[in-house]
């Protein structure tokens, strides 16, 4: 079977930790773990491009509101103040466009982010420095910062954003403040206790969130959590018109390893499959459990070719591991993809999925069943 081409990267994944009194899962390489300075792990990357997708209808609205606010003040501040504001809009829609396609997309984010704090910065700088009444508004950016990062890119971009702040005072009219340093602390005052309430109601948020959203046991999203990205992929395809792929998988006889090496056994067998499957796969794609030892992955850009090697590639991954206690387990994978061209239909694909599962399942496990496969026997009996 031909090898996924370079289009579909795959990288590792973090492992999560055991729940079975075993501690921490020894230290993993480096290379071989999806880090970056602004993201410390896979579960990381895939809450930053959840919370991505929802700030994206609120960031519009938020644009909406300040490009009123600019029209309406434009007889006293002119009218080209809109003007970075349109850029910054445009830089957004980019990023948006390309996110999904990338294998680091938080450098992409940030930089729009970033982007969004110089417009921010020029029109501070033409419309009077430390005078200017929109001194405020570099903390509006701020509060999508803990929405999308981790502590450590919550500090950077609360770095960028006061450097900008004190550049454009002293820069643009240095005596100013000098001579009325409120014009600069206070502004430098608002900026900050916005990026410290709303990283603690983040945090909050992205508890409760991950709660309802992540398997407490193996670290995967779960079926709430599918809904809503279904419903995005099909829109994003009937848009785009790339295919997307559609993986179900099923641990072989996990029954007798529940039933000859106990409960604690399967679950450590089942949070090392998950990270076995996790690490085979590109940054985002989705994995999630979505049952017992059922699993399902989700593949944006994938056809039907490519989504039977990636699932072929998962096979091979779990055959050739060892598991939970040493154990050797198989699984069972069931194939489908959307054609291109059209609009992703999940409750169709999953179904076609299913059955070439049942398929696999049927034709003596531990094997790949493509969805074209499972109906051509069907039709042959």
């Amino acid at each position: 079977m031909a090898n996924i081409p370079m289009s579909l990267p795959v990288h590792s994944r973090a492992r999560p930790k055991r729940r079975d009194g075993g501690g921490a899962r020894p230290a993993l390489d480096p290379d071989r773990v999806e880090r970056s300075w602004l993201i410390s792990d896979s579960m990381d990357r895939e809450r930053m491009l959840d919370m991505d997708r929802q700030i994206k209808p609120v960031r519009r609205r938020s644009f909406a509101v300040m490009a009123a606010a600019l029209l309406l003040c434009g007889p006293w501040m002119g009218w080209w103040t809109i003007a970075p504001l349109a850029v910054a809009g445009v830089m957004f829609s980019l990023a948006d466009s390309a996110v999904e396609r990338l294998s680091r997309p938080e450098y992409l984010l940030f930089a729009a982010w970033a982007g969004s704090e110089l417009m921010i910065e020029m029109s501070v700088a033409l419309t009077g420095g430390p005078n200017s009444p929109a001194m405020g508004w570099f903390a509006i950016p701020i509060v999508t910062l803990s929405a999308r990062f981790p502590a450590r890119g919550v500090i950077a971009g609360l770095a960028v954003t006061v450097a900008m702040m004190v550049a454009v005072a002293f820069g643009v009219n240095a005596q100013a403040v000098l001579h009325h340093p409120p014009l600069l602390v206070m502004p430098l005052a608002l900026t900050i206790a916005v990026a410290i309430l709303s990283t603690a109601l983040m945090r909050s948020d992205v508890k409760h969130r991950s709660e309802a959203v992540i398997d407490q046991l193996t670290g995967m999203l779960n079926r709430n959590s599918l809904t809503e990205r279904t419903v995005e992929l099909a829109h994003q395809s009937e848009r785009t018109g790339q295919p997307v792929g559609l993986i179900v998988g099923d641990l072989d006889h996990f029954k007798e390893v529940n039933d000859s090496h106990g409960h604690a056994t399967g679950d450590a067998v089942l949070q090392d499959v998950a990270y076995l499957l996790r690490k085979q796969l590109r940054a985002f794609d989705l994995a999630y459990r979505i049952g017992g030892e059922e699993f399902l992955v989700l593949l944006p850009g994938a056809d039907s070719e490519h989504t039977e090697v990636m699932a072929e590639r998962l096979r091979e991954a779990i055959e050739a591991s060892t598991v939970g206690a040493g154990l050797r387990v198989t699984m069972s994978f069931g194939v489908s993809a959307s054609p291109s061209g059209s609009a992703f239909d999940y409750k169709a694909i999953c179904a076609e999925a299913d059955a070439a599962l049942y398929e696999a399942k049927g034709s003596g496990r531990n094997r790949v069943c493509a969805a074209v496969q499972a109906s051509r026997q069907a039709l042959a009996v």
